[in-house]
């Protein structure tokens, strides 16, 4: 089982997007407060953090202009 986590930033939603891979969670939390806090002015942007297991990804926070949402908020 490969665990790994995602950082993704759109400029628009279902856009292109910038990704980065960390094995750390820590590190991968860290990437994407700093995202959002340089691009939440941008009401289009929308910043994710995954979790991805063997592929399968699971969304753990999402910023977007109307704030952040998390699984728990679903």
């Amino acid at each position: 089982m490969e665990l790994k986590y995602l950082v993704r930033l759109r400029f628009v939603a279902d856009g292109p997007r910038v990704e980065g891979e960390w094995s750390v969670l820590d590190t991968a939390q860290d990437r994407y407060t700093e995202w959002v806090g340089l691009y939440s002015k941008d009401p289009a942007v929308v910043v994710e953090l995954l979790e991805e297991t063997d592929g399968r990804e699971r969304v753990l926070r999402r910023w977007t202009a109307q704030g952040e949402t998390t699984p728990e908020d679903e």
